[in-house]
């Protein structure tokens, strides 16, 4: 007689091995069009893998674009591309009615779909947008549908939004609410590449042809690995340090670290524990492991947590930032165990 139980066991670790498998020809995929940006394909990845959207903070001409539209290609979804700028109206994302007229005269009204409705939209400069405009996508981004004319439109399954931000040109921007922020699972800083991989993009982007990626996943084969990820069992050590290290970072309660009173004016809240929750799933699966452990928590509490953090006045007048406060609440929580 067998288990059931073992054979449910067995088919999840088979899935699981598959699916890695098909992760790093994925990470092959991506490394022929974006080069010397690993991490930031890492995370990008993770991000579809648990669900969620991205917003990725970078000087221009680091390859922002450039991943998203391989990341349409090697993914298998319909991506599109919106360039946001102060006059962008909701419509121009979400779509609007039409009044159209018919060969026998009729005239009905005719619904025409904005970008809005893809798997991946690239929300280019996101913060040049008009909060009005912000707004319409915040909807979009948390319930995975539209209001429009008064009806509700789901949108594409799986739908993600990868939001790009410019942290050099601040003039004309509307910087995003903490609302908006929190709905981003991760903030992906993308910085410059070292001398030997700006010489490799040399070589490979200004000869005769450009290096061509290929589809590995489809929209059926992301949605079973999202699945899958939620089912990764988790270590009870491993969710006890998210909780301390979520806590430990929010100030005015009994869990704070001495580190933040006086320097963090708001801190994170349940969702980037929840965040961590699915991320630490997913970076195990990427490197073929079949749980996460602490290190997976410390080398993602940065992404999960510079966005859900604001430093206080006195804080800021002080010269520190939120990468020295996060760094100090991972050694402080995490050590331990990371060492162990």
């Amino acid at each position: 007689m067998t288990d059931p139980d073992a054979e449910t066991t067995g088919e999840m670790i088979e899935a699981m091995e598959a699916t890695a498998a098909s992760l790093v020809r994925a990470r092959d995929m991506l490394a022929r069009r974006v080069i010397g940006q690993e991490k930031v394909v890492d995370l990008t990845l993770n991000a579809l893998l648990c669900g969620g959207h991205a917003l990725l903070v970078g000087a221009p001409g680091l390859a922002k674009t450039r991943l998203v539209e391989a990341l349409g290609t090697v993914m298998g979804l319909h991506a599109n591309r919106v360039q946001f700028t102060p006059d962008l109206m909701p419509s121009d994302i979400l779509g609007a009615e039409v009044l159209e007229t018919g060969a026998d005269g009729s005239r009905t009204f005719k619904f025409i779909e904005g970008p809005v409705f893809c798997q991946l939209l690239m929300a280019d400069e996101i913060n040049r947008a008009s909060p009005r405009t912000q707004s319409a996508l915040l909807q979009a981004m948390q319930e995975k549908r539209v209001t429009i004319a008064g009806a509700e439109r789901v949108l594409d399954k799986p739908f993600h939004v990868l939001a790009t931000q410019n942290p050099i040109e601040q003039e004309g921007t509307y910087p995003l609410p903490e609302a908006q922020l929190d709905r981003f699972l991760l903030q992906i800083d993308v910085g410059y590449p070292d001398r030997a991989a700006e010489r490799d993009i040399l070589l490979a982007t200004t000869g005769t042809e450009d290096a061509v990626a290929e589809q590995v996943f489809d929209a059926a084969g992301l949605l079973t690995a999202q699945a899958l990820i939620r089912r990764m069992p988790v270590g009870e050590q491993v969710v006890d340090r998210i909780l301390d290290l979520v806590r430990a970072a929010r100030p005015g309660t009994d869990d704070t670290s001495a580190l933040v009173k006086d320097e963090i004016a708001w801190g994170p809240g349940p969702r980037a524990a929840q965040a961590l929750m699915l991320t630490v799933r997913a970076r195990a699966l990427m490197d073929g492991r079949l749980a996460p452990s602490v290190d997976d928590v410390a080398a993602l509490a940065h992404p999960i947590l510079v966005h859900r953090m604001a430093l206080t006045f006195a804080a800021r007048a002080a010269g520190r930032t939120l990468d020295d406060v996060i760094a100090a609440l991972v050694s402080e929580t995490l050590q331990t165990d990371i060492a162990a």
